[in-house]
């Protein structure tokens, strides 16, 4: 298998399970990651009403995060556009199998099977090379434009995000308090696991002049 055929399983792998951790986490009821927060209450407020699906959502927030690059003159790669359509068509289809309401037990290991999936996954895809998500590219392009340092950019756009999502009545609770804590642990520890190393290229002798 070739590093580019091998690149290309990863991420679309990837991608699909951070769908399902999505499904795992919204199904768990105990609060979403920041991100979702905001899906959340987009579809709470506009999309659900209007018959728009999660997932759509989740795509169509993250085409708009792409467009935000713009000014930022950061470049997609073809991962960034695969993250768009693939990771909340997958969440939608695993939100139509997984039921709601289901015990506190239940729902308790639906939330920490969802955040250490959402680690590996995110592992996966950006280690596979291939681009960077909508929401981690914007957040490398203000750190390249500005200069600011990313922790302080990653907290400001989160806490803005849980904050949008929150008023627009997304659920915020022990949920999104033990994926901020876990998530930068568990990305620490998969990321090195799944980075596929380009290969070095051969270096030729010169040949001999007679």
């Amino acid at each position: 298998m070739n590093t580019l055929t091998r690149r290309l399983i990863q991420l679309f792998l990837g991608l699909a399970l951070y769908g399902l951790s999505i499904a795992l986490i919204v199904r768990a009821d105990l609060g979403l990651d920041p991100w979702d927060v905001l899906n959340q209450g987009v579809f709470e407020r506009f999309a659900g009403p209007a018959g728009i699906s999660f997932g759509l959502v989740v795509n169509l927030i993250g085409l708009v995060v792409l467009l935000l690059w713009i000014p930022l003159r950061q470049m997609p790669g073809f991962g960034t556009v695969a993250n768009v359509v693939v990771i909340g068509t997958v969440a939608n289809v695993f939100l139509g199998w997984i039921p709601a309401d289901l015990p506190l037990a239940l729902r308790a290991g639906l939330l920490v099977a969802g955040i250490v999936l959402n680690g590996v996954a995110s592992g996966a895809y950006i280690g596979a090379g291939l681009g960077p998500g909508p929401r981690d590219g914007l957040m490398t392009g203000i750190v390249r434009r500005t200069g600011w340092p990313v922790k302080w950019v990653r907290t400001a756009i989160e806490v803005a995000v849980v904050a949008v999502g929150w008023l627009l009545g997304g659920s915020v609770g022990v949920g999104t308090v033990l994926y901020a804590l876990g998530i930068g642990p568990l990305v620490h520890r998969f990321l090195p696991m799944f980075t596929i190393r380009k290969p070095e290229t051969p270096v030729v002798a010169p040949t001999p002049v007679a």
